[in-house]
């Protein structure tokens, strides 16, 4: 239920003194119904949390802006469980199939002759999805949307967080509960407030993106192109719109920002394949950032939990955010919803949250810290994208991996090394 304002509804009664609880008082607070903070509200929600979902946008079409606008498919499990599926395929979402450019050619993923087709995530634009999903919230059972709420200091007792201080349209208000959940993003107000330590890894490549309309693209599909150090992609999204980005190395920096518009341009029309953005139309400027760090916080302390960017940013040029937001959202919802409830120890709760984050998140990354100093390719690297331009079994492993479906672990294993290495070895064999 979307309350503006207030959390309660002054018609209703209640006639057992017992029942009568402060109108402030859920059993989860939520900061930020963005992708993250709205799923976990759904999620908590069914399991019969009270939710409190917070935001500070006062509009419930509020989007966000900068983004890659992708859903990896580790995100369609979740998409499902929250019952999206169907609006997002009536929404136009296009599914989210890519091909890689290397110096050894394009790595081109397709499903094996008679096996199943391969995993799926979607591009979707964000003024489409976060509204689709923040209604969504707004219309689950338990949960209120307080549009217009700030969250400005944490409530304290003891060591431990035991709610929100928030301004709204009508002033400061208190808002109590057991669990208090940042899903406000990289620069998470709640983790500042809470003092939650942040690890920053150095982002040393740039990014700007733009969006064309009837772009035409090989296949139809995504295009990502690995330059080492440089990088770019082009991503089909609903409505026939294509989102276009460059991530240079931040060397290029001084030159790119003389000529914005001439270097972006430029840039797109070298690139291997290049897609024709001269006969497309161009329907946004061209927007960036030049310093996005990859920030990493522990997802949880004493009455607190962090999810989506709030707890690890990635690198966008992986386009991994959403997916790990909503991931993040349903891992706390099954950890946490009996304790936030009253029916368990909330900190055993939190404590298997945070062991679960960090053992599928922290390998990913960690790769993905290192790839962003903007280096060539390593030496392991090389072996496995050059054996996936040659190879359709390692295509499709290099596709698991890259939608996260797979971890580092498991992509490295020593039976896709020997594969990678065998495939090479007869590579240089034929071509001798």
């Amino acid at each position: 239920m979307t309350r503006p304002e207030s959390a309660v509804d002054d018609a209703d009664d209640v006639d057992d003194a017992d029942d009568v609880q402060d109108v402030d008082d859920y059993d989860v607070v939520i900061s930020g119904a963005g992708l993250a903070g709205s799923a976990a509200a759904i999620l908590l929600a069914r399991r019969g949390v009270r939710v409190a979902l917070l935001e500070r946008r006062s509009d419930p079409e509020a989007y966000k802006v900068l983004c890659t606008h992708s859903l990896t498919a580790n995100a369609h499990p979740v998409l499902d469980e929250l019952g999206l599926l169907p609006d997002l395929e009536k929404a136009g979402a296009v599914r989210s199939e890519a091909r890689w450019h290397t110096r050894w050619g394009w790595i081109e993923p397709r499903a094996a002759p008679t096996g199943p087709e391969l995993p799926y995530g979607y591009n979707i634009r964000r003024s489409v999805l976060d509204p689709l999903i923040r209604s969504r919230a707004a219309d689950t059972p338990g949960v209120d949307l307080l549009l217009g709420h700030r969250v400005t200091g944490l409530l304290d007792a003891g060591g431990r967080t035991v709610g929100v201080r928030a301004s709204t349209p009508d002033g400061e208000r208190e808002i109590r509960a057991r669990l208090v959940v940042g899903a406000d993003g990289k620069d998470s107000a709640v983790a500042k407030l809470a003092g939650v330590a942040t690890r920053r890894h150095e982002n040393t490549r740039f990014g700007y993106l733009a969006h064309y309309r009837d772009l035409p693209l090989h296949g139809g599909i995504g295009q990502t192109w690995f330059l080492e150090p440089d990088m770019a992609y082009a991503f089909p999204n609903d409505d026939g719109i294509t989102v276009l980005a460059v991530v240079p190395d931040k060397k290029r920096l001084p030159a790119f920002k003389e000529d914005l518009e001439g270097s972006f341009h430029a840039f797109v029309r070298a690139l291997p394949d290049a897609p024709p953005i001269d006969d497309a139309e161009r329907i946004t400027k061209i927007i960036g950032t030049v310093d996005h760090p990859l920030h990493s916080r522990r997802p949880t302390g004493p009455g607190l939990a962090l999810v989506g960017d709030a707890a690890l940013t990635g690198d966008p040029l992986w386009g991994v955010g959403c997916g790990w937001a909503l991931q993040s959202a349903r891992w706390l919802a099954e950890e946490v919803a009996p304790a936030a409830t009253g029916r368990g120890d909330l900190d055993r709760s939190l404590a298997r949250y945070a062991r679960r984050h960090g053992r599928r998140l922290r390998g990913h990354q960690y790769l993905a810290a290192d790839f962003a100093k903007a280096r060539p390719f390593n030496p392991v690297e090389r072996l496995m994208f050059s054996a996936a331009a040659r190879d359709a079994t390692l295509a499709r492993h290099m596709h698991l991996f890259s939608a996260r479906l797979i971890g580092p672990l498991r992509f490295l294993h020593p039976v896709a090394l020997a594969r990678a290495t065998a495939v090479n070895l007869r590579h240089r064999r034929t071509a001798g």
